[in-house]
C-alpha cells in the first residue's frame, strides 16, 4: 500500500516508516518539522535502501494534505502529527487543541476529499485518566487528567463518530503506553528539540554529559519506591504493532477498532535509572522534584487484545530498551562532533 505518515520524521513515525517499508509498503512523510529534523529522511533511506519522500507541511493546511495524498497516491494514512508534552499542555492548552484537535479534523476532511478512508491513529494511554484498576484494558473508562490527554480523547471520539456515520471508513486507534529505545542501526531514535519531556532521552543526555542531572518528578506516589510507574515499550515493537494494526483493518470489516500497545509490565522512574546505569556502565545523577500537574502514579497495559486480534506482542526487554537508547545517543554525539 501507499501510506502517508503525518509526523513521519518524528520519533515514532520514523520507526514505523522503516517497519512499513520492511513489510513491503511504500511511504511518504508529511511533517512540519516542529520537533524533528529533515535529515531523518536520509537516515531512513540509509536503513531501508529506499527513497522516502518528504512533504514539509502542517496538518492544519488542508490544501497541502490533499496535494500530498494526490501526489503520492495515498491509500491509507498513519497519523502521528501532534504536540505531546503533558506539562506544556497544562500551561498552553489552546496550542494543544489547535494543533491536535483542529489539525486532526483538517486531516480527516482532506482524507474524505481524496477518498482515502483508512487510518491508523496514534493515541495514548493518557485517555484512561486516573486508573480505576490495573492493568488497563481497552474497556477501562476513558477520561483525561490533562489537556494533552483530553485532545487524544476528543480525537478518539471524533473518529468514532466519523466511522459510525460513514461505513467506508476503516480506523485503528492505538493507545500507546511509553515508547523508548531506538532502531538497532543507531541512526534514528528519540532526539527532541530543546529539553526532553520524556524520561529516556533525558536519562541519555545526562549520561552523555549534555544535561547535568535528571529531575524525578514525584517521589511520594503510592508505588514501591515512591516514583511514577509506567509501561515502557521498545519503539521497534511499537512500530511492528502499527504494521499489524494496518494489516488487520484492511482485511477486516469497516469500522473503528482500538488496541493497547504496551508490554503489561510497569517500571518506576528509579527502576529505569538503575537499569540504564547497569546495562550501559554509566552514572545518572538525579534529584527528587515535586510532582508534575496531570501525572498519575501508575499506568500499565493489558496487551491481551492486541495479542489475540493482531497476533502482536512486544518482544524486546528493558535491557534492550536501555542499550539501544544509549547506542543512539552515542551515535548522535559522533555525528555532532564529526
Amino acid at each position: 500500500m501507499n501510506i502517508l505518515l503525518t509526523g513521519g520524521t518524528g520519533y515514532i513515525g520514523s520507526h514505523v516508516a522503516t517497519a512499513l517499508i520492511s513489510a513491503g509498503h511504500q511511504v511518504a512523510c508529511f511533517d512540519n518539522l516542529a520537533n524533528s529534523d529533515a535529515a531523518v529522511i536520509e537516515r531512513l533511506e540509509a536503513i531501508t535502501g529506499t527513497a522516502v519522500p518528504l512533504v514539509v507541511g502542517d496538518i492544519r493546511d488542508g490544501d497541502a494534505l490533499r496535494g500530498a495524498m494526490a501526489d503520492h497516491d495515498a491509500e491509507a494514512v498513519i497519523h502521528f502529527a501532534g504536540l505531546k508534552a503533558v506539562g506544556e499542555s497544562v500551561a498552553e492548552p489552546m496550542k494543544y487543541y489547535d494543533n491536535n484537535v483542529r489539525g486532526t479534523l483538517s486531516l480527516v476532511q482532506a482524507m474524505a476529499d481524496c477518498s482515502v478512508k483508512t487510518m491508523v491513529f496514534s493515541s495514548s494511554a493518557t485517555v484512561y485518566g486516573q486508573p480505576q484498576y490495573l492493568p488497563l484494558d481497552e474497556k477501562h473508562p476513558t477520561s483525561a487528567t490533562n489537556p494533552y490527554g483530553r485532545t487524544k480523547l476528543m480525537i478518539e471520539e471524533m473518529l468514532a463518530d466519523i466511522a459510525a456515520s460513514d461505513p467506508e471508513w476503516r480506523i485503528a486507534t492505538l493507545r500507546y503506553f511509553n515508547p523508548v529505545g531506538a532502531h538497532d542501526s543507531g541512526l534514528i531514535g528519540e532526539n527532541p528539540n530543546g529539553i526532553p519531556n520524556n524520561l529516556m532521552p533525558f536519562i541519555s543526555r545526562v549520561a552523555a554529559g549534555r544535561l547535568n542531572e535528571l529531575s524525578v518528578f514525584g517521589s511520594d506516589y503510592d508505588t514501591p519506591d515512591g516514583t511514577g510507574v509506567r509501561d515502557y515499550i521498545h519503539v521497534v515493537d511499537l512500530a511492528d504493532g502499527h504494521v499489524a494494526a494496518l494489516d488487520a483493518i484492511v482485511q477486516a470489516a469497516p469500522g473503528l477498532s482500538t488496541w493497547n500497545l504496551g508490554t503489561g509490565q510497569g517500571y518506576s522512574v528509579l527502576d529505569m535509572v538503575r537499569a540504564f546505569e547497569r546495562v550501559n556502565g554509566v552514572s545518572i545523577p538525579y534529584r527528587l522534584a515535586p510532582r508534575r500537574d496531570g501525572d498519575v502514579a501508575s499506568c500499565y497495559a493489558s496487551p491481551e487484545r492486541a495479542a489475540q486480534e493482531l497476533g502482536w506482542t512486544a518482544q524486546r526487554d528493558l535491557d534492550a530498551m536501555c542499550a539501544s537508547s544509549w547506542s543512539f545517543e552515542r551515535t548522535l554525539a559522533m555525528r555532532n562532533t564529526g
